[in-house]
């Protein structure tokens, strides 16, 4: 068999989102602009001597962090899109940071509620007048990063489209991870203005700490949704039960096969893979069931099909 004949056989394992360079861009953007509001509160905080200035710098540093790890996954990914060693492609590095990135998020929420709690019992003074134009000039900032994030929603055309799409589940789980980060530093934003505003007009320090539980609660339930998804996707685990469910049937009511296995995960953005075992009673062969499976569902990116024909399936 010559080079030729060769790739005729194979295909390429490159399970990129389709707005992969996209993506990348916005991330990288969102990160420069975080980090140059990072660097800012951080200068003006030790340049002025405010704690509260500091201490916001470098909690934005965690942000910048986790935007600059999946600006890092983008490349990564991109990068190593042709390498072999990765068996089904490097769709799933946005996962493995989105992964880390929400864990990192879980421990801010954490550490926020110990630091709350503790100054439920022994307050300290705040610099309300300080603090106040910091928090909002902070906010614009995460509003000005989620816009440059934000991916705009399509809408499906017609009930097998919806399918091939995976019922919406086909989201960026790594741009999502870094939209999550920008919302959750946005949400503490607005809570801590609240409360910096109640407690400067009429002294009720209390909501401070309030506040930062509330914050901590918000951000740990964002954290957890994050982990749970991105942590299935690189555990291969079923990507859409309904979907492997209508997959079956409609090989069973449409090609007349028995499925005796099937297994259908994610590879990457609006990318997946299915492996399914037939058992047939005529001549049914991998091409018809493969070009079946691809017009149906469109998301299909590496189908496998094992067949084995039995005289009477029925008896089995």
């Amino acid at each position: 068999m010559n080079a030729h004949d060769h790739d005729a056989w194979t295909h390429g394992h490159v399970y990129l989102g389709a707005g992969h360079r996209h993506a990348e861009r916005r991330t990288r953007l969102a990160t420069s602009v975080t980090a140059a509001f990072m660097l800012v509160e951080i200068v003006c905080g030790v340049l002025f001597g405010s704690m509260a200035l500091l201490a916001d710098g470098v909690h934005m540093a965690t942000h910048v962090g986790a935007l600059g790890l999946a600006a890092l996954a983008y490349g990564l990914a991109r990068r190593h899109a042709q390498d072999t060693r990765f068996t089904f492609g490097s769709g799933k590095f946005g996962d493995l940071a989105a992964f880390t990135s929400a864990i990192v998020l879980g421990l801010l929420a954490v550490g926020v509620a110990a630091e709350s709690v503790h100054r439920f019992f022994a307050p300290t003074a705040v610099a309300y007048r300080e603090a106040l134009p910091i928090a909002a000039l902070g906010l614009a900032v995460n509003i000005v990063s989620a816009f440059i994030l934000q991916t705009p929603h399509g809408h499906s055309h017609g009930h097998d489209h919806a399918h091939a799409q995976g019922h919406g589940r086909h989201h960026d789980h790594n741009l999502r991870a870094a939209y999550v980060h920008v919302l959750a530093d946005a949400a503490t934003s607005v809570l801590a203005i609240a409360a910096l505003a109640a407690g400067w007009l009429w002294g009720a320090a209390w909501l401070d700490p309030a506040v930062g539980v509330i914050g901590a609660l918000v951000i740990a339930s964002w954290a957890y949704g994050l982990v749970r998804d991105s942590a299935l996707v690189l555990l291969d685990a079923e990507d859409d039960p309904g979907l492997a469910a209508e997959i079956r049937a409609m090989i069973e009511r449409e090609l007349g096969a028995r499925v005796s296995d099937l297994h259908l995960w994610r590879l990457g953005p609006g990318h997946r893979g299915l492996i399914v075992s037939l058992l047939s009673p005529d001549q049914l062969t991998a091409d018809r069931v493969r070009d079946a499976l691809r017009t149906r569902y469109a998301g299909l990116s590496h189908v496998t099909v094992e067949i084995e024909i039995c005289a009477d399936c029925s008896a089995l």
